[in-house]
């Protein structure tokens, strides 16, 4: 459970009469946006309210009436995911900003300049979202706003989703203990060890995240490796 200090009100009109729980506002929203949420976790006590301001509880029959049930889980998942979460003007403010950088991370990590198959940087990214006035909706989860946010600055900044193909050679002095995490960035399209120990594989990336790729084989073989883009 939540602390009771931490949470805040979801509410729900219905039959006549408002109902309210007390929720942790993150999980609150994850539950809503479909995500898998336990109950239990983001509720701070296991009650329905009229007034939780005033701690007035829901009477059972007015429960029954309006959910059908007087169990609490079960009404306060509908409540939470048909109802209205109480986020002070701070706490909107704050999931807002955080849902906006997890979209420009997505969309850095993902997307390039199609004319000169080069990632975007982050910022100007951010700028395009900010020029397109890109409403973040902090119920919506990060696929739904990155289809949103990739639609509105298409018209501004040329930027595509693709992946590209990266053929890699690891010297045989570097090659058992890099394999790992170079294996594991991507999708490993083909590999094969040389008889003299060093390794060749064929690694499918998203585009955007070329420079990290580099700079991971780089740190693990100190620069002695050999890196080509596959042109297609």
């Amino acid at each position: 459970m939540v602390r009771l200090d931490d949470a805040v009100p979801a509410r729900l009109k219905t039959h006549g009469t408002t109902f309210e729980v007390l929720v942790d506002p993150d999980g609150a929203l994850a539950l809503k946006r479909g995500d898998s949420v336990n109950l239990e976790d983001i509720l701070a006590v296991e009650d329905v309210f009229e007034n939780a301001s005033r701690g007035d509880r829901s009477p059972e029959e007015d429960l029954q009436k309006a959910f059908g049930t007087k169990d609490v889980l079960p009404i306060a998942e509908i409540i939470v995911k048909k109802g209205d979460i109480s986020l002070t003007a701070e706490q909107r403010k704050q999931f807002i900003e955080n849902k906006r950088r997890q979209v420009i991370e997505v969309i850095a990590r993902n997307a390039i300049n199609p004319q000169t198959k080069t990632p975007h940087p982050p910022g100007r990214i951010e700028q395009a979202m900010t020029e397109a006035r890109v409403n973040i909706d902090p119920t919506k989860s990060t696929d739904e706003l990155v289809k949103i946010a990739m639609k509105a600055i298409r018209p501004l900044i040329p930027i595509r989703f693709e992946e590209v193909e990266v053929a890699v050679k690891i010297p045989p002095a570097y090659a058992p203990k890099a394999y790992g995490e170079v294996a594991a960035f991507g999708r490993l399209n083909r590999e094969a060890w040389q008889n003299d120990g060093s390794w060749i594989g064929i690694v499918q990336i998203p585009a955007g995240m070329q420079t990290e790729f580099y700079e991971l084989i780089n740190r693990l073989t100190r620069g002695d490796a050999e890196t080509k883009l596959i042109k297609h």
